[in-house]
């Protein structure tokens, strides 16, 4: 064994480009695959840990306390497959103006009356405080980032009693903004009973929907005033995750599939240039198995270096990478929890040296068996009839010599071609569905930026206090239309509400000027246009079951307003429903505006708008548009692994030509000795690397843009959105040529320095180890 390691480590040493090469793609391939990987396992298990933890609900469900006794909806969770059940809580909905305190709380607050946070279902964890004993005090539903420092402060709630703050607790589900004891709530007039679920079948919506009706089959009709499970939040939580794995999932599987074709290329390169150095291991003594080691071993040194700085470099990424990735409700306390699973960095680092070994394996048996006789006076033998033949069909088309040599070169060793010229595929595929994934993101992330330019808000805040504006709210509009550089003004306003037919809690988002569109963009159906029209996003169809023409029906503070949805916008926010402003102020009379989207004309200063906006009112403050952050990471993460793939192909392509260069220096010599110019070995060289990379072109665009076709839809129905055609019609004629000519340009890149470094060699020099 040790003969053996000390001839590998002596083949490293003399092999410093193809350890580099293996090392660097096995570092590539490692890394994207454990981010990938993580970020799979990560969309659910972290959700899945808390959630599981918590015992968190099912289904929570809502009924009319008027409709449905508290006896009755006991005696009806008793059915079968309802494995638990927490519940009758009472819940009162309380509506809190905006900007009114300082607690987070506004809109429409859900409080909840309950004996105790825990239970059979929905485990609430209480982190700090204690629970609600009398009434008068209440525990805010926080997670654990919020500041301590609140305990102990009271908060008026509006037609209804002063409570002071004993404790903060939070549950994943969000059944409650705050719970109080039973009797406390009693007093602020309940209008819903609230039931926690558990089922024994909780695998799909389909499948929660239908326990959720056999639980409520016989109840009063219109008992059940709303419902929402589990599956729901865990898309919302998870949803950014399942956006990013794909294409981080398809880079891991091109670096996988470049590490292999790599591989087997240096290894068998290796082999056939080493055929001398093989005979002289055997003569010495060298076992069949101890040959086949030292290859083995050769490859799985840089490999294994790779593969743990590969792992390494995906775990420190991970945790920044997630943090980014996961939102929405719960996504803080789920941040303690995510990470790379156990599972992935052992698969990464067993998977891969095992994946770079079994590319080796095939040469290295062919090493194995050659004997010492042969491997000897093989040695830098050329094998060139092929390349003859095709040099002479190709001689027939008036090509200049040296083109015509190189053209047929690549036949010469059609086994090493072929490793070649898959690297060079993969390469171009990579950086063709890299370009479709660019240009995508790059519209995404630019999406309505040209619809206004300042965000100018209604409220601002001075050393920790807030500060209201003095103007009132259609002044104000106006005011900043008459600011130098305003080309229109759109008013927007939101208020929570409640969709009928869901506990789910909607902002009602109120739009009044010219440019309604806010810069969303609209996948189908048309604009509202009149009271009673709205449009949602994609994320909002999908998660409550809602096609165009439906009509909804949204509560707020004893006032009802029907509408019908009308048009579907590209947006993964499901909870956002936008109108007219006359359709906003018929369900709140007394809203108003808190953002005003201002469109500047052309060649207005943003930044100087602004100020004078905020020197118009004190209690403005304002915000620039800016470049969506999501589509950044895409591309910027997307463009280096792009450029490092396309790098380690072109090694891929070095390393050939070296090898080329290595096997057929009896034929350099021979031409150089009758005439044939250094200028001429180079443009051979390349020429014979060209050939394959016009080929890689032809065969590795048509690979790149079906990884586009499969990729991208899978990352926009991770976020439940639906992209328009401009965004994803990206393939024209003009890009496409340009994109032909990526494989000529890794091929030529991997050619021209060892082309030129033959070229400089001398007859003598060529000739001397013959």
């Amino acid at each position: 064994m040790r003969a053996v390691w000390t001839a590998a480590r002596a083949a490293v040493r003399r092999r410093r480009l193809q350890t580099l090469v293996i090392w660097l793609v096995t570092l590539v391939s490692t890394g994207s695959i454990v981010v990938a990987l993580g970020l799979v396992d990560a969309a659910s298990a972290p959700f899945d840990r808390v959630f599981g933890a918590q015992r968190g609900p099912h289904v929570v469900a809502e009924f009319d306390r008027g409709k449905v006794t508290d006896a009755r909806l006991t005696d009806a969770s008793r059915r079968s497959g309802v494995e638990a059940v927490a519940g009758p809580f009472p819940a009162a909905t309380v509506d809190v103006p905006r900007g009114t305190e300082d607690l987070g709380l506004g809109g429409e607050v859900t409080v909840v009356g309950r004996h105790r946070p825990g239970g059979p279902v929905d485990r609430v964890d209480l982190w700090a405080g204690r629970w609600p004993a009398r009434p008068g005090e209440m525990v805010l539903n926080r997670q654990s980032d919020w500041s301590r420092d609140a305990l102990g402060k009271t908060f008026h709630l509006p037609s209804g009693p002063t409570l002071t703050i004993v404790g903060f607790a939070f549950e994943l589900s969000h059944t409650a903004d705050a719970w109080v004891t039973p009797d406390q709530v009693a007093a602020l007039h309940p209008n819903a009973t609230q039931m926690l679920y558990r089922f024994r079948d909780a695998s799909s919506q389909g499948a929660l929907r239908a326990e959720l009706a056999r639980v409520t089959e016989g109840l009063p009709k219109g008992s059940l005033s709303g419902s929402h499970s589990y599956l729901t939040l865990k898309d919302q939580v998870g949803g950014s995750a399942r956006a990013y794995a794909p294409y981080l999932m398809a880079f891991g599987i091109l670096g996988i599939l470049v590490a292999v074709l790599i591989v087997a290329n240096v290894v068998g390169g290796a082999v056939v240039s080493g055929f001398r150095h093989i005979g002289i291991l055997k003569a010495l003594g060298f076992t069949p198995g101890q040959v086949l080691g030292v290859y083995l071993v050769m490859v799985s040194v840089p490999a294994v270096l790779g593969c743990a700085l590969g792992t390494l470099t995906g775990n420190l990424l991970a945790k920044p990478f997630f943090r980014f990735v996961f939102s929405g409700p719960g996504a803080g306390v789920l941040h303690a929890s995510v990470g790379i699973a156990p599972w992935v960095n052992v698969l990464a680092l067993c998977g891969m040296p095992l994946v770079c070994g079994l590319a080796a394996l095939g040469p290295s048996v062919r090493a194995q068996r050659l004997s010492a006789a042969r491997a000897i006076s093989a040695g830098s033998a050329t094998r060139a009839g092929r390349a003859v033949r095709v040099q002479r069909r190709l001689a027939g088309l008036r090509l200049p010599r040296s083109v015509s040599l190189g053209a047929g070169l690549p036949f010469a060793r059609p086994a090493r071609s072929a490793l070649t010229l898959a690297a060079v595929v993969l390469g171009v595929t990579t950086v063709t569905f890299a370009t479709g994934l660019a240009t995508t993101m790059t519209l995404f992330g630019n999406s309505g930026r040209e619809a206004y330019d300042v965000t100018v808000y209604a409220s601002d805040h001075v050393h920790g206090k807030q500060v209201l504006p003095v103007h009132g709210d259609r002044e104000l509009q106006h005011l900043l239309g008459s600011l130098p550089g305003a080309a229109r003004v759109t008013a927007r306003g939101d208020e929570d509400a409640r969709l009928e037919g869901s506990t789910q809690r909607v902002v009602f988002e109120g739009r009044r000027g010219p440019g309604l569109s806010l810069g969303d963009v609209l996948v189908r159906g048309h604009w509202m246009r009149r009271r009673g029209e709205v449009v949602v996003g994609t994320a909002f169809l999908r998660r409550n079951g809602v096609h165009l023409g439906d009509r909804l029906r949204l509560r707020k503070s004893g006032h009802e307003e029907e509408v019908t949805v009308v048009g579907e916008l590209m947006q993964d926010n499901d909870e956002v429903v936008a109108g007219t402003w006359p359709t906003f102020t018929a369900l709140i009379p007394d809203g108003k505006a808190f953002a005003y989207h201002v469109a500047l004309r052309k060649g207005a200063d943003p930044a100087a708008y602004a100020r004078a906006a905020r020197a118009v009112d004190k209690g403005l403050s304002t915000q620039l548009t800016g470049p969506s952050s999501g589509a950044e990471t895409i591309i910027g993460s997307a463009t280096g692994l792009t450029l490092v793939l396309a790098l380690v192909a072109s090694l891929g392509v070095f390393n050939t030509v070296v090898l080329n260069t290595h096997d057929r220096r009896r034929d350099l010599g021979m031409l150089k000795s009758i005439g044939m110019t250094p200028r001429q070995v180079t443009v051979m060289t390349v020429t014979s690397m060209a050939v394959l990379g016009v080929a890689g072109s032809v065969l590795g665009v048509p690979l790149g843009v079906a990884a586009y076709e499969v990729v991208v839809p899978r990352m926009a129905a991770g976020i439940d959105i639906t992209l328009p055609s401009y965004m994803t019609d990206v393939w024209h004629a003009p890009k496409l040529a340009e994109l032909a000519l990526t494989g000529v340009v890794i091929a030529v890149t991997g050619a021209l320095v060892p082309a030129r470094r033959a070229a400089r060699l001398t007859v003598a020099e060529v000739l001397h180890n013959e």
